[in-house]
Protein backbone atom coordinates (compact mmCIF):
# COMPACT_ATOMS: atom_id res chain seq x y z
CA UNK A 1 0.00 0.00 0.00
CA UNK A 2 1.13 3.52 -0.77
CA UNK A 3 0.84 4.58 2.87
CA UNK A 4 3.02 1.77 4.26
CA UNK A 5 6.01 0.69 2.19
CA UNK A 6 7.31 4.21 1.37
CA UNK A 7 7.53 4.84 5.14
CA UNK A 8 9.34 1.58 5.91
CA UNK A 9 12.78 2.25 7.43
CA UNK A 10 12.13 5.98 6.95
CA UNK A 11 10.06 6.80 10.03
CA UNK A 12 10.96 9.90 11.97
CA UNK A 13 10.44 10.41 15.69
CA UNK A 14 7.24 12.28 14.87
CA UNK A 15 5.88 9.27 12.97
CA UNK A 16 5.86 7.00 16.05
CA UNK A 17 3.82 7.32 19.23
CA UNK A 18 2.29 5.15 21.95
CA UNK A 19 -1.46 4.60 22.04
CA UNK A 20 -0.97 2.66 25.30
CA UNK A 21 2.21 2.05 27.28
CA UNK A 22 4.29 -0.33 25.20
CA UNK A 23 1.89 -0.29 22.21
CA UNK A 24 3.24 1.64 19.27
CA UNK A 25 1.30 3.27 16.47
CA UNK A 26 2.83 4.91 13.42
CA UNK A 27 1.62 7.26 10.73
CA UNK A 28 1.57 4.23 8.41
CA UNK A 29 -0.97 2.50 10.69
CA UNK A 30 -3.16 5.56 10.94
CA UNK A 31 -3.10 6.63 7.30
CA UNK A 32 -3.52 3.16 5.82
CA UNK A 33 -6.47 2.42 8.12
CA UNK A 34 -8.06 5.75 7.22
CA UNK A 35 -7.90 4.94 3.52
CA UNK A 36 -9.00 1.32 3.92
CA UNK A 37 -11.95 2.41 6.03
CA UNK A 38 -13.22 4.66 3.25
CA UNK A 39 -12.58 2.15 0.47
CA UNK A 40 -14.10 -0.87 2.22
CA UNK A 41 -17.22 0.99 3.32
CA UNK A 42 -17.75 2.11 -0.28
CA UNK A 43 -17.11 -1.40 -1.60
CA UNK A 44 -19.99 -2.91 0.34
CA UNK A 45 -22.85 -0.48 1.05
CA UNK A 46 -24.34 -1.02 4.48
CA UNK A 47 -21.15 -2.47 5.92
CA UNK A 48 -19.14 -1.02 8.80
CA UNK A 49 -15.40 -1.05 9.41
CA UNK A 50 -13.80 -2.00 12.72
CA UNK A 51 -10.10 -1.21 12.60
CA UNK A 52 -7.43 -1.58 15.25
CA UNK A 53 -6.64 2.11 15.38
CA UNK A 54 -10.28 3.16 15.24
CA UNK A 55 -11.02 1.01 18.27
CA UNK A 56 -7.96 2.39 20.07
CA UNK A 57 -9.41 5.89 19.61
CA UNK A 58 -13.05 4.88 20.22
CA UNK A 59 -13.28 1.59 22.17
CA UNK A 60 -17.05 1.45 21.72
CA UNK A 61 -16.54 0.71 18.00
CA UNK A 62 -15.63 -2.86 18.93
CA UNK A 63 -19.30 -3.47 19.72
CA UNK A 64 -20.14 -3.07 16.02
CA UNK A 65 -18.92 -6.62 15.46
CA UNK A 66 -22.10 -7.88 17.15
CA UNK A 67 -24.32 -6.07 14.65
CA UNK A 68 -26.52 -7.78 12.07
CA UNK A 69 -24.85 -6.24 9.02
CA UNK A 70 -21.52 -7.13 7.38
CA UNK A 71 -18.40 -5.96 9.21
CA UNK A 72 -14.89 -5.42 7.91
CA UNK A 73 -12.11 -5.91 10.46
CA UNK A 74 -8.81 -4.25 9.61
CA UNK A 75 -5.28 -4.42 10.96
CA UNK A 76 -3.49 -1.83 8.83
CA UNK A 77 0.02 -2.82 9.94
CA UNK A 78 0.17 -6.10 11.79
CA UNK A 79 3.61 -6.25 13.37
CA UNK A 80 3.89 -2.53 14.11
CA UNK A 81 6.85 -3.04 16.44
CA UNK A 82 8.73 -4.87 13.67
CA UNK A 83 7.80 -2.11 11.21
CA UNK A 84 9.04 0.59 13.58
CA UNK A 85 12.24 -1.37 14.20
CA UNK A 86 12.90 -1.62 10.45
CA UNK A 87 12.36 -5.39 10.43
CA UNK A 88 10.58 -6.62 7.26
CA UNK A 89 8.03 -8.77 9.08
CA UNK A 90 4.68 -6.97 8.88
CA UNK A 91 1.49 -7.18 6.85
CA UNK A 92 -1.98 -5.77 6.33
CA UNK A 93 -4.91 -7.96 7.40
CA UNK A 94 -8.58 -7.65 6.43
CA UNK A 95 -11.56 -9.93 6.99
CA UNK A 96 -15.23 -9.63 6.08
CA UNK A 97 -17.42 -10.87 8.91
CA UNK A 98 -20.98 -12.10 8.55
CA UNK A 99 -22.63 -12.66 11.93
CA UNK A 100 -19.26 -12.64 13.73
CA UNK A 101 -17.68 -15.23 11.46
CA UNK A 102 -15.19 -14.55 8.69
CA UNK A 103 -16.63 -15.12 5.22
CA UNK A 104 -13.53 -13.90 3.37
CA UNK A 105 -10.10 -12.65 4.32
CA UNK A 106 -6.93 -11.14 2.90
CA UNK A 107 -3.35 -10.85 4.15
CA UNK A 108 -1.10 -8.57 2.12
CA UNK A 109 2.68 -8.55 2.60
CA UNK A 110 3.95 -5.21 1.27
CA UNK A 111 7.67 -6.11 1.27
CA UNK A 112 7.14 -8.97 -1.20
CA UNK A 113 3.97 -7.57 -2.80
CA UNK A 114 2.12 -10.85 -2.26
CA UNK A 115 -1.52 -11.35 -1.32
CA UNK A 116 -3.00 -14.34 0.47
CA UNK A 117 -6.77 -14.72 0.41
CA UNK A 118 -9.47 -17.10 1.51
CA UNK A 119 -13.21 -17.42 1.01
CA UNK A 120 -15.31 -19.75 3.10
CA UNK A 121 -15.79 -23.03 1.26
CA UNK A 122 -13.47 -22.06 -1.60
CA UNK A 123 -9.95 -22.64 -0.28
CA UNK A 124 -6.98 -20.43 0.52
CA UNK A 125 -4.50 -19.03 -1.99
CA UNK A 126 -1.39 -16.91 -2.42
CA UNK A 127 -1.31 -15.21 -5.81
CA UNK A 128 -3.43 -17.99 -7.31
CA UNK A 129 -1.45 -20.87 -5.75
CA UNK A 130 -3.57 -23.01 -3.45
CA UNK A 131 -2.36 -23.31 0.14
CA UNK A 132 -2.21 -26.56 2.09
CA UNK A 133 -1.38 -27.05 5.75
CA UNK A 134 1.39 -29.46 6.75
CA UNK A 135 0.92 -33.19 7.03
CA UNK A 136 0.29 -34.41 10.55
CA UNK A 137 3.38 -35.58 12.46
CA UNK A 138 4.16 -36.62 16.01
CA UNK A 139 4.33 -33.86 18.64
CA UNK A 140 8.11 -34.24 18.79
CA UNK A 141 8.33 -33.23 15.13
CA UNK A 142 5.94 -30.27 15.18
CA UNK A 143 7.02 -26.68 14.63
CA UNK A 144 4.70 -24.13 16.15
CA UNK A 145 4.05 -20.59 17.26
CA UNK A 146 4.00 -20.11 21.02
CA UNK A 147 4.76 -17.27 23.39
CA UNK A 148 5.31 -16.49 27.05
CA UNK A 149 5.06 -19.19 29.72
CA UNK A 150 3.54 -21.69 27.29
CA UNK A 151 6.60 -21.48 25.05
CA UNK A 152 8.91 -22.10 28.02
CA UNK A 153 6.84 -25.03 29.27
CA UNK A 154 6.59 -26.75 25.88
CA UNK A 155 10.25 -26.28 24.92
CA UNK A 156 11.64 -29.75 24.25
CA UNK A 157 8.14 -31.28 24.11
CA UNK A 158 7.55 -30.24 20.50
CA UNK A 159 9.97 -30.04 17.61
CA UNK A 160 10.61 -26.29 17.58
CA UNK A 161 9.00 -23.02 18.61
CA UNK A 162 8.91 -19.64 16.89
CA UNK A 163 7.38 -16.20 17.46
CA UNK A 164 7.57 -13.58 14.71
CA UNK A 165 5.74 -10.85 16.71
CA UNK A 166 3.42 -10.68 13.70
CA UNK A 167 0.25 -12.79 13.65
CA UNK A 168 -0.06 -12.44 9.88
CA UNK A 169 3.29 -14.14 9.26
CA UNK A 170 2.50 -16.81 11.84
CA UNK A 171 -0.86 -17.64 10.28
CA UNK A 172 0.75 -17.71 6.83
CA UNK A 173 3.38 -20.15 8.10
CA UNK A 174 0.66 -22.57 9.26
CA UNK A 175 -1.51 -22.10 6.16
CA UNK A 176 1.33 -22.85 3.75
CA UNK A 177 2.69 -25.79 5.74
CA UNK A 178 5.87 -24.15 7.02
CA UNK A 179 4.63 -24.65 10.58
CA UNK A 180 2.29 -27.22 12.10
CA UNK A 181 0.48 -25.27 14.77
CA UNK A 182 -0.06 -21.95 16.50
CA UNK A 183 -1.51 -20.95 19.84
CA UNK A 184 -2.77 -17.42 20.37
CA UNK A 185 -4.14 -15.74 23.47
CA UNK A 186 -6.05 -12.41 23.60
CA UNK A 187 -7.95 -12.61 20.33
CA UNK A 188 -8.40 -9.10 18.97
CA UNK A 189 -10.51 -9.69 15.84
CA UNK A 190 -8.27 -7.78 13.44
CA UNK A 191 -5.32 -9.97 14.47
CA UNK A 192 -7.07 -13.32 14.16
CA UNK A 193 -10.23 -13.38 12.03
CA UNK A 194 -8.28 -13.08 8.74
CA UNK A 195 -5.66 -15.71 9.53
CA UNK A 196 -7.98 -18.18 11.22
CA UNK A 197 -10.10 -18.46 8.08
CA UNK A 198 -6.97 -18.74 5.93
CA UNK A 199 -5.73 -21.74 7.95
CA UNK A 200 -9.11 -23.49 7.94
CA UNK A 201 -9.50 -23.03 4.20
CA UNK A 202 -5.97 -24.41 3.72
CA UNK A 203 -7.16 -27.60 5.39
CA UNK A 204 -6.23 -26.94 9.02
CA UNK A 205 -8.25 -27.47 12.18
CA UNK A 206 -9.07 -24.54 14.45
CA UNK A 207 -10.93 -24.19 17.74
CA UNK A 208 -10.67 -22.24 20.91
CA UNK A 209 -8.68 -24.04 23.57
CA UNK A 210 -11.93 -24.87 25.39
CA UNK A 211 -13.10 -26.83 22.33
CA UNK A 212 -15.62 -24.32 20.99
CA UNK A 213 -15.56 -22.65 17.54
CA UNK A 214 -13.79 -19.32 17.14
CA UNK A 215 -15.99 -16.22 16.96
CA UNK A 216 -14.51 -12.83 16.14
CA UNK A 217 -16.43 -11.17 18.97
CA UNK A 218 -14.80 -13.28 21.70
CA UNK A 219 -11.53 -11.66 22.71
CA UNK A 220 -10.67 -13.13 26.11
CA UNK A 221 -9.98 -16.66 24.89
CA UNK A 222 -7.21 -18.83 23.46
CA UNK A 223 -7.12 -20.17 19.90
CA UNK A 224 -5.26 -23.29 18.80
CA UNK A 225 -4.68 -24.24 15.15
CA UNK A 226 -3.26 -27.55 13.91
CA UNK A 227 -3.10 -29.70 10.75
CA UNK A 228 -6.07 -31.88 11.75
CA UNK A 229 -8.41 -32.70 14.63
CA UNK A 230 -6.22 -35.48 16.04
CA UNK A 231 -3.16 -33.22 16.12
CA UNK A 232 -5.25 -30.50 17.73
CA UNK A 233 -6.39 -32.87 20.48
CA UNK A 234 -2.84 -34.04 21.18
CA UNK A 235 -1.54 -30.48 21.31
CA UNK A 236 -4.40 -29.32 23.52
CA UNK A 237 -3.76 -32.14 26.00
CA UNK A 238 -0.06 -31.25 26.15
CA UNK A 239 -0.73 -27.53 26.55
CA UNK A 240 -3.27 -28.04 29.31
CA UNK A 241 -0.98 -30.51 31.09
CA UNK A 242 2.04 -28.21 31.07
CA UNK A 243 0.56 -24.71 30.91
CA UNK A 244 -3.08 -24.73 32.03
Amino acid sequence: MAEILPRFQKLTAGDISEKKPGQLVTTADLESERILTMQLADLLPGSVVVGEEGVAAEPERLGLIDGEGPVWVVDPVDGTQNFADGKPVFATMVALLIKRRAAASWIYVPVTDRMASAEIGSGAFIEGERLHTAEAVALSGMRGRLSGRTAKNLAGKVGSIFNERCAAYEYLAVARGAAHFALFRRLNPWDHAPGELLVREAGGFSQRLDGTPYLASEIDASLLLAPDAASWQALRALILELAP
